[in-house]
């Protein structure tokens, strides 16, 4: 079991501990894990696609030896998928078998009146713990020593779904009409919310959580980053493809290549058995960090002068 009070003793401790499994963070990232931590507040983790928000989560949920628990958020996502929702089935089943037994449920019972409130007992029945399916919210609120709750993509849901997300960010528990509130067993969950930015988050949810941007790393951390995953990488073509995407980070793409893109990059030159960056291996390789053809297009005739330029740089 993870040592988590000494891990969580400083922030310096928490950054070394990233780092130790292969997250490498700013102080700014250890900071905001470090506060959420002993504060119990949510993070809210903004910044562009890539830059290894949902990684930071996962990172944490390993480093504290807490089980993730995921929500993907998409629109329309409503609380049947995301906190709780009934058996319908088995409430059909049951509701068969209480028809084909009526008499001997209602046998002995003294008027109209008398009958219905035995139904009615039975209707409670039908809306208990018994028949509920918790989703990932009431999941993480159920976990007796904590986990790591990854509210993934937040931006992509609705405006309703944040709505449903206040109480259990504030207060960590839940309020099912049919049973009560539900309240976080004892640890409460490390809770993590990522956004691309694609729309504005509320006002409400964001006064309720810490809040981190992780935008695109500079040159130095990006270098740490692919060494830390791709280790077996010479150091000069390490420099050299992390000086090319950080040229390319410069230029007006559709979609500018993200570190998960740098370390693919880093492991296709390595199955390649490259040692040195040149223009054709970098045309051959392009869609491995760039999305979109018209990007591809656009930087082809900025290959060659680009390569050239670190390549001179090293020397």
């Amino acid at each position: 079991m993870a040592d988590i009070d000494n891990i969580t003793a400083s922030v310096e401790r928490i950054k070394a501990a990233f780092e130790s499994h292969n997250y490498i963070c700013s102080d700014q990232i250890a900071t905001a894990v470090y506060l959420a931590y002993h504060l119990h507040k949510p993070i809210l983790i903004e910044g562009p696609p890539g830059v290894g928000k949902t990684e930071l989560a996962k990172t944490t949920s390993e480093l504290f030896e807490l089980p993730l628990i995921r929500l993907q958020c998409y629109e329309g996502l409503d609380e049947a998928k995301a906190i709780y929702e009934w058996k319908y089935g088995k409430q059909l089943l049951y509701t068969q078998v209480l028809k084909e037994t009526l008499d001997e449920v209602l046998q002995g019972a003294k008027g109209f009146a008398e009958s219905v409130t035995r139904l009615h007992e039975f209707g409670d029945i039908f809306f208990s713990e018994e028949f509920l399916e918790p989703r990932p919210l009431l999941k993480a609120l159920r976990q007796e020593d904590g986990c790591v709750l990854l509210i993934d993509e937040v931006d992509k849901s609705d405006h309703e779904f944040e709505s449903l997300l206040l109480e259990i960010l504030s207060d960590f528990q839940i309020s099912i009409p049919e049973i009560g509130t539900v309240k976080a067993v004892a640890e409460p969950p490390m809770v993590f919310l990522t956004s691309n930015n694609t729309r504005e988050i509320s006002d409400a949810l964001k006064r309720r959580c810490l809040h981190l941007y992780i935008p695109f790393p500079d040159q130095e951390l990006e270098q740490r980053i692919i060494h830390a995953r791709v280790p077996e990488i010479p150091p000069e073509l390490q420099r050299q493809l992390v000086a090319f995407i950080q040229e390319l980070r410069e230029l007006d793409l559709k979609k500018v290549p993200a570190i998960s893109e740098t370390i693919d990059w880093a492991r296709t030159l390595m199955l390649l058995h490259t040692e040195s960056l040149d223009p054709q291996l970098v045309r051959e390789t392009l869609n491995v960090i760039l999305k979109f053809q018209e990007d591809i297009i656009n930087v082809d005739g900025e290959i060659t002068a680009i390569t050239n330029k670190i390549t001179a740089a090293g020397r």
